[in-house]
């Protein structure tokens, strides 16, 4: 075991484990922050989503000493009242079937807004493209995303 401070929606957070053990279950088992969802285990499907220093990442295959000093932003930190631009059309083009994805195509769609804040149709797709969502609400994931993008600061 290993102590690692860390940076976790503006508060320091320090926990004791192995060097390898994946952000996500730091999230989840450590910190009881469980808005980051465990989907694949391997990187590939999206739900597991947060921000590190601003950029998306998949929490499931990132070990927790890889993060050093950087900030991590869950769903939990986007807004303090889900009053992000990209929840809120989230809400408005009722976006969620199931919901066990939309936390991480919230994150992703958020890290895309922050870098590119008028993305084409292709680059959200491209943002999008390794978010899986097993209900297909993708056609809405686009519009809400397109909708966030007119309504961000």
């Amino acid at each position: 075991m290993a102590s690692f401070k860390l940076n976790i929606n503006g508060s320091a957070k320090t926990v004791e484990v192995a060097p390898d053990t994946p952000v996500l279950w730091v999230l989840r088992d450590h910190l009881q922050l469980v808005g980051t969802k465990y989907g694949c285990g391997i990187g590939q499907c999206g739900a597991c989503t947060i921000h590190l220093d601003g950029k998306a990442m998949r929490s499931c295959s990132l070990p927790v000493s890889a993060v050093g000093d950087k900030p991590i932003t869950t769903i939990e930190g986007l807004s303090a009242n889900a009053d992000h631009p990209v929840q809120q059309a989230w809400l408005e083009h009722d976006v969620p079937q199931c919901g066990y994805c939309q936390a991480g195509q919230i994150m992703t769609a958020s890290a895309l807004l922050q870098r590119n804040p008028r993305p084409s149709d292709s680059e959200i797709e491209a943002a999008m493209h390794g978010n899986l969502c097993r209900c297909g609400t993708y056609t809405r994931i686009k519009k809400a995303v397109k909708t966030a993008s007119k309504n961000m600061g």
